[in-house]
C-alpha cells in the first residue's frame, strides 16, 4: 500500500484494515487538535473508524478515502460537541456547577491548545482544517456544508480571537 492509501484501498474488510492501519495516526492528530485531549481524541478516532467500517463498502471505493474519513471525523466531533453542550446546559440548569477555567500555562503547545479550546467547536474545526491540515477554503466549506464566505469570515474572526488570547506571547507571526 502506498503512503497516501488512496489508490490501494477497496471495499473489503482487508481493505478497511489496511486503510485503518495507515490512516489511524493521521486521524488521531486531527482529532487531538480538535479536542485538545488525548483520551477524547482516541475516542473520536475510534468512533470515526467504527463509522467508516459500517459504511466501508461505499467509503473504500471513494476516490479519496482519507478525505471521506476526515469528513466523518469532523462531523462526529461537531455532533459530539453539540451533544456535550446540551448536557452541560442541562446540568447547570439543574444546579450543577460549571467547569473550572483552564489554568494559565507557559508551555507553547499547551497554550495553543488552550487558546484553540476557547473557540466554538465549528470555528475550531475550520481553523484546524484550514491551517493545520492546509485545506483550501472550498474543501473546508464542502466538508462543513457551508459557504466559502462563512469559512473565510469564521477563520478571520477565530484568528483574531486567538491573537487576542495569545497576546504578547509572540507565538504567531504577522507578515505577508
Amino acid at each position: 500500500m502506498d503512503g497516501a492509501a488512496g489508490s490501494a484501498v477497496d471495499g473489503t474488510v482487508a481493505g478497511f484494515e489496511d486503510f485503518a492501519r495507515v490512516a489511524q495516526q493521521r486521524l488521531y492528530r486531527t482529532a487531538y487538535l480538535l479536542c485538545g485531549d488525548p483520551e477524547t481524541a482516541r475516542d473520536l478516532t475510534q468512533t470515526t473508524l467504527a463509522k467508516l467500517y459500517q459504511h466501508w463498502r461505499r467509503a473504500g471505493t471513494a476516490d479519496h478515502p482519507h478525505a471521506y474519513a476526515k469528513t466523518v471525523l469532523t462531523r462526529t466531533f461537531l455532533s459530539e460537541r453539540r451533544r456535550g453542550l446540551r448536557d452541560l446546559l442541562a446540568f447547570t440548569r439543574t444546579g450543577g456547577m460549571a467547569p473550572a477555567p483552564a489554568a494559565d500555562h507557559t508551555d507553547l503547545r499547551v497554550t495553543l491548545l488552550a487558546a484553540l479550546a476557547e473557540l466554538p467547536p465549528r470555528a475550531r474545526a475550520m481553523v484546524v482544517l484550514r491551517y493545520w491540515d492546509d485545506q483550501s477554503v472550498a474543501s473546508v466549506a464542502s466538508l462543513l456544508r457551508c459557504s466559502e464566505a462563512t469559512v473565510k469570515s469564521q477563520c478571520s474572526r477565530s484568528l483574531a480571537r486567538l491573537r487576542v488570547r495569545l497576546g504578547d506571547a509572540g507565538l504567531y507571526t504577522t507578515g505577508s
